[in-house]
């Protein structure tokens, strides 16, 4: 048995712990059940449960996450909605989410493959200052995705 204050008393009968307990004014908690004896504490057990909650929360608060957002684009996407994804890109990045970019190829368009890479490329172009490629281009069936991440 360990006290409010932390010496150890030594080990005695259950009955005699509690009593200890109910002279300091405090709960006698088992600390440690699977040792041999098991350990009990004496203390604010309200307290303890509190502290315990608390730091949790500070755990919780000092975590960080994120998300991944997809953008879509197709290879024959225009100069100007090319910019405007572009620039979502960057917001997404500067939140610190992760980018799912995925060009689609719909019809005879898969046989402009290179053609999507470039897109890809000009899309790594413009934020790499801001982020790194986590993924590189590959196909998955008639699309092509990339991941980006950021620095």
């Amino acid at each position: 048995m360990i006290d409010p204050d932390g010496t150890q008393i030594g080990v005695i009968p259950i009955a005699q712990a509690l009593e200890t307990a109910a002279e300091f004014g405090l709960d006698l908690v088992e600390v440690s059940p699977n040792a041999n004896p098991p350990v009990c504490k004496i203390m604010d057990y309200g307290r303890y449960k509190y502290q315990q909650d608390k730091k949790k929360q500070e755990a919780k608060k000092k975590q960080t996450t994120f998300q991944v957002k997809e953008i879509k684009v197709r290879p024959k996407t225009g100069e100007h909605d090319l910019n405007v994804k572009i620039g979502h890109i960057k917001k997404f990045l500067t939140r610190k989410d992760k980018v799912k970019v995925t060009l689609m190829f719909r019809g005879r368009e898969i046989t402009l493959t290179e053609l999507g890479r470039e897109v890809l490329a000009k899309i790594v172009e413009e934020i790499d200052e801001i982020a790194v490629v986590e993924q590189a281009p590959k196909f998955e069936g008639r699309t092509m995705v990339m991941i980006l991440a950021p620095k």
